[in-house]
Formats: C-alpha cells, structure tokens, sequence
C-alpha cells in the first residue's frame, strides 16, 4: 500500500534520473515514488519544474504547510480519471437543495454518531460525560428534520461545543481547554486539533484525487474559490474517528507533552518533535485495518475514507442511496 512521504527538513527536492530525491546538508535521499500517496512537505524545501513534472507523471500531490505547521496549499496533478456525467451529477446534487441537503444531513448524522462513540469509550470517568452524550444525541434527532444548510450546520455547531465539553474529562485535564480557537491556536490542545484537521484534509483530498470525484463541489461546506470543499465534507466523518482518537492516545498515553509546542505571543503549534510524535501515531493509525463487516475482510482506516467516496458516487449516480460511515466498534 502506498503511503504518505514527509519532509520535515529544509533542502531540496529534486528529479535526478527516474527518482525523487531529497537533498540538505546531512545527505541526499532517495524517494520511492511507486510506494507514494502524497508528499507533505513542512520544512522550507526548493522545487523546481522538472521535479513537479516528475510528480504530476506519477500522479503524486504535493501538500504544502506553513511555518506553524498548518496547510497552506496543495500541486495538484492533472487528474488522471475524468467523468464529465459524475461532475454533472456532483453539481445537480449540489444545486438541488433537497438532494444537497440529504448528503449534507448523512454527513453531519455519521459525524457525530462517531463523536458519540468516542465520548462514550470514557464515559465512566465522569457522569457528566453522559449527560452530554444525552444532548448530542437530542441534537442529532433534529437532524433528520433540518432542510436547509445553515440549520444543519447550527446544529452540527451546537454538537461539537458538547464535544468541546467532553475534551477536558477525556483528556483527564492535562491539557487545558476551554474553548476552540482556530485562527490561530491560543493552547496547546487546540494546536493538536488545527494540525490534526490540516493533515485530514490532505488525506481525504489524496483519496478524492484518486476517484473520478470533483474535490470542489461540495455539499456540507459552501463550495467556494481556493479550496477543495469535499475533502472538509468528508472530513467530517473521520476526523473523530481517525484525528481525536490520535489526539486521545497521545496526551493520556504522555507520549506529547508540553515540551513539544511553542508559544510566540498568542499562536501555539507544536515543535519538530512534536509533529513527528503526531505523524507517527497518525500514520500508525491510517495503517492500521479493522474487520469490515459488509466486505468480510480486514481493510486499512486509509481505505475506510475510499470506500466513503464510492458510496458517495454510487448515491450520485442513482445506483444506491448514500449512508455516511459509523463506527461499529
């Protein structure tokens, strides 16, 4: 199976006979490209054409992240499977307000049956931790009867300030978090979730990019200029799934510590160690496969978010209606 390559240092990324080779001060080394999904790169690297030519023939995306670690971009190779009656379908779906809203609902319905899931593995530390499994799933009735987006993201907002609520008793307090802040992270919980998110979106992207699918044409977020809108939609579904159970096992595991961020002012995001600490556990964590209960086999979290999309496609195309993925176990 292929997997993602990442760069943490600065250097150079060059093509040097049928190879990617990355090369600094310590040495060069060689990039298998037939073993790569994608290359995220977070140090300061030099690229030039012929190297992006390299990874557009081999159909590999480059994602680009910012000093703080976050996603600032992607090279997106020219897409090697179009369907110009699926884009149709894709945007029909998303015009149509009923149909927009049935996949927007599907979405944000598995979401936080997922984040149930999640709260409830902890919710013998605390009583609390079930009254607020009570609200989310109250919430998540109202649902079934929201026909227009802005109601379905209210609630999906109102879900995860519960969730919000959870972290602190989950996490057993050795990480302070009140509240979400994004732009940019106060703390360093909420760098784990701003960094976790960002390397999300560039996975669900790489599977999009793999599928006859348009990454932009979405249905949960609004489709807008300069981002692929369908990789948050689906994002969504495995961010509690994939993203907070990393974030989980790492703080009550002490695997990340204080030590792994830094603070300038009021920005907070995690040092080199750090993101190596999170990587690590991420990628274990996309590798690893559960028993898949309508296939009957053992499938990788990394082909969970594949075979999402082609439940997707298959709902587009009027073969079979969409059910966003739940966690069964």
């Amino acid at each position: 199976m292929k997997r993602n390559y990442y760069i943490m240092n600065s250097g150079r990324l060059k093509r040097k006979d049928n190879t990617l080779y990355f090369e600094n001060e310590q040495g060069s080394k060689a990039i298998p490209v037939n073993d790569v999904e994608s290359v995220l790169i977070y140090g300061e690297v030099d690229i030039n054409t012929k190297a992006l030519n390299f990874l557009s023939q081999n159909n590999i995306m480059a994602h680009i992240f910012n000093y703080y670690g976050y996603y600032s971009g992607t090279f997106y190779p020219r897409e090697k499977y179009n369907s110009g009656y699926l884009i149709i379908q894709q945007a029909k779906h998303n015009i149509d307000n009923e149909k927009r809203c049935y996949i927007a609902r599907e979405i944000l319905y598995s979401a936080s049956y997922n984040i149930v899931k999640n709260i409830k593995h902890y919710e013998d530390k605390d009583i609390k931790l079930k009254e607020i499994i009570e609200k989310i799933e109250k919430l998540r009735q109202n649902l079934l009867t929201a026909f227009d987006i802005p109601t379905i993201m209210g609630i999906e907002g109102n879900i995860r300030q519960l969730y919000y609520e959870s972290i602190p008793i989950i996490i057993s307090e050795r990480f302070e978090f009140k509240e979400r802040v994004k732009r940019p992270p106060n703390n360093p919980m909420n760098a784990l979730i701003s960094f976790g998110n960002s390397v999300m979106y560039t996975t669900v992207l790489g599977e999009i990019y793999n599928t006859q699918l348009n990454p932009t044409i979405s249905y949960l977020h609004q489709p807008g200029e300069r981002r692929f809108s369908l990789a948050l939609d689906i994002a969504e579904i495995f961010k509690p799934i994939i993203v907070d159970r990393v974030i989980f096992k790492l703080i009550n595991e002490g695997i990340i510590k204080e030590s792994d961020f830094l603070k300038e002012l009021e920005y907070c995001y995690l040092n080199d160690e750090g993101r190596k600490k999170f990587l690590r556990e991420y990628e274990n964590k996309l590798s690893s496969t559960i028993h898949h209960k309508k296939l009957d086999r053992e499938v990788s979290y990394r082909t969970l978010i594949r075979l999402e999309l082609y439940k997707l496609i298959k709902h587009l195309i009027e073969e079979d209606k969409y059910e966003g993925f739940k966690m069964w176990w």
